[in-house]
């Protein structure tokens, strides 16, 4: 017997599309896309209402799924393609599914222009700290010393911080929680969708299969456990001292701001720019009547 939770999914599921799915046994993703069907269906929004883009990746694979209208696009480029989709259809909920190299390395600039302009896009950013699909190779978010396929010997960059980069670049919202708090992540989830601009949702998730057999972390169920364990309420995290804030992830709402949308201030340059045009045309028709008249008048009198 299906629970009503089962069922949900299953409603916004492709009938045709045959099953198991493309990931690993245990792998967050998943979760991360029955978390955001039932912040659709939480929200009572209309299937064909909603528009969900990815790029290429792990977490590109969603889409084959989910009964929307979908847009499997180029590596990077989803909130290009997105952004023209918002501009063309205003009136469509579009949501940008990425993985954190599609999102903030190959569309990294994509990612800061689009929330400096504040479109009204929901980015779900699922990070995994490692590129899954093409073999383990670091990301722009995998954490200093880590080891992967490319850095066998331990990672020496810097990661980027998704939240802080976020609101610099100028997102109205902004929140981040994980695959193990998966009430949480819809909360965020449906949050983001509601704002009116652009909204980021970072789902911290894991890689176990690459990211994990590299760094000896265990099984999915251990990389689950551990999210649990060092995933820690903002307010938690703010009242801890900087040397005990190493090792562990907040999570929350870090930021959430009214400020004028993309397509709105848009759709008001049309508008002006149609009333200048039109303007000049009156006034260009009336000039060409007094021209006429003048002419007429010097006719007649000749």
């Amino acid at each position: 017997m299906k629970t009503r939770q089962e069922t949900t999914v299953y409603k916004y599921l492709r009938h045709r599309k045959k099953f198991p799915n493309v990931w690993c046994a245990g792998c967050g993703i998943g979760i991360v896309m029955g978390t955001l069907i039932r912040a659709i269906d939480a929200l009572g929004l209309d299937q064909d209402k909603v528009a969900i883009l990815s790029g290429i990746g792990c977490s590109g694979r969603m889409l084959v799924y989910m009964d929307f209208n979908t847009m499997h696009t180029t590596h990077g480029r989803a909130l290009a393609f997105a952004t023209g989709l918002k501009l063309a259809r205003p009136d469509l909920h579009v949501i940008v599914v990425m993985g954190d190299g599609d999102a903030l390395a190959i569309g990294g600039n994509h990612f800061i222009h689009a929330a400096r302009r504040n479109i009204d896009l929901t980015a779900i950013v699922v990070n995994n700290e490692v590129y899954g699909m093409t073999g383990g190779q670091y990301s722009p978010t995998t954490p200093l010393g880590a080891r992967t396929a490319t850095a066998p010997y331990g990672h020496i960059e810097q990661p980027f911080p998704i939240t802080e980069l976020s609101i610099a670049a100028g997102a109205a919202f902004v929140a981040r929680s994980t695959v193990y708090h998966v009430q949480e992540l819809q909360r965020f989830i449906e949050k983001a969708i509601q704002k009116k601009g652009f909204s980021v949702v970072e789902a911290v998730s894991y890689c176990h299969t690459t990211f994990g057999r590299a760094n000896s972390l265990g099984t999915a169920v251990d990389m689950m456990r551990r999210l649990k364990e060092i995933a820690i309420p903002l307010a938690a995290w703010e009242r801890l001292p900087q040397e005990e804030r190493a090792g562990k992830i907040p999570r929350g709402i870090f930021h959430d701001e009214e400020k004028p949308e993309y397509t709105d201030l848009y759709r008001d340059l049309v508008r002006r720019a149609k009333e200048v045009v039109r303007a000049q045309m009156e006034q260009k028709a009336q000039e060409q009547e007094r021209e006429r008249q003048e002419k007429e008048a010097v006719l007649h009198e000749g």
